[in-house]
């Protein structure tokens, strides 16, 4: 059965980028030395998808991040040729949860990182994610992108675990 899965890092008052998408207050953090799980979350990955606002944040890194496939659900692209440094590795799509969901799953896809805010805040409302990993930063933005936004109902999660880190960072894992 296919799951989404979230691992994604916010400002302690819960924000994953500023107004106008900057995520600066990310990068200015130092925590290179310090494994924080996202090599042994990957290792378990088999597909990602992503919003556009995440894709046009990491869309201008050669070598591309991902050897993943990976689908960017976006109206706005779909339309849109692929940047040709990322065919074959990138697709465009104009298609609700479900039926990304439902594609992936048709190709043989297990476990699917959900990445970007919009696009998590659309998965979760669709009841399409089962586990989060939300590390939080030591800083307070006061605005800007929220992870979660207006939900339909109460979503009940469980707590895994919480690890701290030398630098501050504190990562709590759920299921949902």
């Amino acid at each position: 059965m296919i799951s989404g899965h979230v691992f994604i890092a916010t400002s302690l008052d819960g924000y994953i980028a500023r107004k106008n998408g900057d995520i600066d207050w990310l990068q200015s953090f130092d925590s290179t030395n310090e494994d924080h799980g996202y090599h042994d979350f990957m290792s378990h990955i088999d597909a990602i998808v992503m919003g556009r606002g995440t894709y046009e944040t990491l869309s201008h890194m050669i070598p591309w991040p991902y050897e993943l496939p990976v689908i960017v659900l976006s109206s706005s692209l779909a339309s849109l040729p692929i940047p040709e440094h990322l065919i074959g590795k990138v697709r465009f799509l104009n298609h609700l949860p479900e039926e990304a969901m439902a594609l992936l799953e048709k190709e043989g896809h297990q476990h699917i990182y959900i990445d970007g805010g919009q696009i998590v805040q659309s998965f979760i409302n669709s009841g399409l994610i089962n586990k989060l990993i939300i590390t939080r930063l030591p800083i307070l933005l006061g605005n800007g992108r929220s992870l979660f936004g207006p939900i339909q109902q109460d979503i009940r999660l469980k707590h895994i675990q919480t690890i701290t880190f030398p630098s501050g960072f504190v990562q709590s894992h759920y299921e949902i």
